[in-house]
């Protein structure tokens, strides 16, 4: 009998412990936000006197009166105190792989060294409060992965992967002597990279928009136009034929997504538009009746605001002149845009420059020429989150994103002051963001 006692004692004790220990796995952890004011990514005003509560990854609860935690929540408690509880920022036209190092160095770097910056750059984006990216080519795949599995901080990726251009075009970064290029060539380097993947003809072009897809791109890109840093294409040329660019959306359509194009000419974006491209990149060279037909079709005008200004990429030679007269269309672009209600993504095109990079909220903040601070922020946020719902079955994050919003991704921003009246405040996100949370995890709090 005392055996048996013993035995039962152990037995309820065995019981107790995996109930208990059943019940710490189960709790989740969670963030509630207090006395904040919230600018939801929608609308022009702020939610004043509101509370936020985060669960996991996902914005659970939002109301004025007081909430009630779930028994299973371990709940972190913080004060807003009055400041701007707002979206994670997204850039809409972005190179996460392009950006930690000049042209140069990238094409002669050791591509670990590359990969090991570029991650070291996706930390600092994050703590500029940009939380999500549409990337427009370049090596990503990696990158993303890894900020996906909490290896490295950094913001959500939707990668296009390798850039698709034509000989000569936007993306053959190759020296003279590597052409003429036959079946038996190898690849360039910028190709072997993931930078771009050189494609001639409907087969080619099939084939390489494929192969960005079989490595996750939720997106293609490809190169229908000159460039202002490319070396061999003058701006106004076209690149790729109506059934080229066929082929590519063809491709994407049969993944469940859809294509975005550089270019910049009347002449490329109709053909463009045309063939089904969903997403004209750039395009400061348009006309108006151009602009009619992408609002017409529903076409996304992905915009930078490409000025002559201190935040310009520095360029010599021909490249100068090109980059004058996309400054010079830049003012008309957006006016056009305005006039026949376009839809508009913001974007900053940031590559090969990393001073340069700090400025990411200028270039935002600076559009205030063009459109007021509540529509600035409206555009960087839910505006810019339904362009990357374009990637349809290929939306690696298929839950809502820039907003604030019960059920959507946790990605906020604390702003100590109220960015809707003074947009100046996401020039110094070091300073005035005291808070930036991405997918419920707090990477900078700087008011416990």
């Amino acid at each position: 009998m005392k055996k048996n006692h013993v035995t039962s004692l152990l037995i309820c004790l065995l019981v107790l412990f995996i109930s208990a220990s059943s019940d710490l796995i189960a709790q989740q952890t969670g963030v509630l936000f207090t006395n904040a004011n919230v600018f939801d990514g929608e609308n022009h005003n702020l939610h004043e006197g509101t509370n936020v509560l985060v669960v996991g990854n996902k914005i659970h609860t939002i109301t004025s009166d007081e909430i009630e935690i779930p028994d299973d929540v371990n709940v972190t408690r913080i004060d807003a105190d009055g400041r701007t509880l707002m979206p994670g920022l997204i850039d809409a036209h972005a190179h996460a792989s392009l950006m930690s190092m000049p042209m140069q160095a990238a094409m002669i770097s050791d591509p670990a060294y590359i990969h090991i910056t570029n991650a070291v750059q996706a930390e600092k984006t994050l703590m500029r409060g940009f939380t999500t990216l549409r990337d427009a080519s370049g090596p990503v795949f990696g990158l993303k992965r890894a900020i996906d599995e909490g290896l490295i901080p950094g913001p959500r990726i939707y990668p296009a992967g390798a850039m698709i251009s034509q000989t000569s075009g936007h993306g053959d970064f190759r020296m003279p002597h590597e052409v003429p290029r036959t079946e038996m060539s190898p690849l360039s380097h910028t190709e072997t990279m993931g930078v771009s993947a050189i494609a001639d003809g409907v087969d080619e072009v099939t084939r390489r928009a494929r192969e960005q897809l079989m490595l996750g791109a939720s997106h293609i890109k490809l190169a229908g136009g000159g460039g202002v840093a490319s070396v061999y294409d003058p701006l106004d040329a076209v690149q790729y034929t109506y059934d080229e660019i066929r082929a590519a959306v063809v491709a994407a359509e049969n993944w469940g997504t859809y294509v975005m194009i550089h270019a910049y000419t009347p002449r490329a974006v109709q053909m463009a538009i045309k063939a089904g491209v969903k997403s004209i990149e750039h395009g400061q060279l348009l006309d108006e009746e151009t602009v009619i037909m992408m609002a017409e079709n529903d076409v996304w005008w992905s915009l930078q605001p490409f000025l002559d200004d201190e935040f310009a990429n520095p360029q010599t030679g021909p490249n100068r002149i090109k980059q004058l007269m996309v400054s010079t269309g830049t003012e008309r672009a957006f006016e056009l845009a305005r006039k026949h209600n376009v839809n508009v993504a913001w974007g900053t095109d940031m590559l090969f420059n990393p001073a340069g990079n700090i400025n990411q909220g200028a270039h935002l903040a600076k559009m205030v020429r063009w459109f007021t601070p509540a529509e600035l922020l409206v555009m960087a946020t839910s505006n810019n989150a339904q362009i990357l719902k374009l990637s349809g079955e290929r939306n690696p994050y298929p839950y809502d994103l820039g907003v604030v919003k019960e059920g959507a991704y946790a990605d906020l921003l604390l702003v100590d002051g109220n960015p809707l009246e003074d947009i100046d405040l996401i020039r110094d996100p070091e300073s005035n963001f005291v808070i930036i949370m991405k997918n419920g995890k707090i990477y900078k709090n700087t008011i416990q």
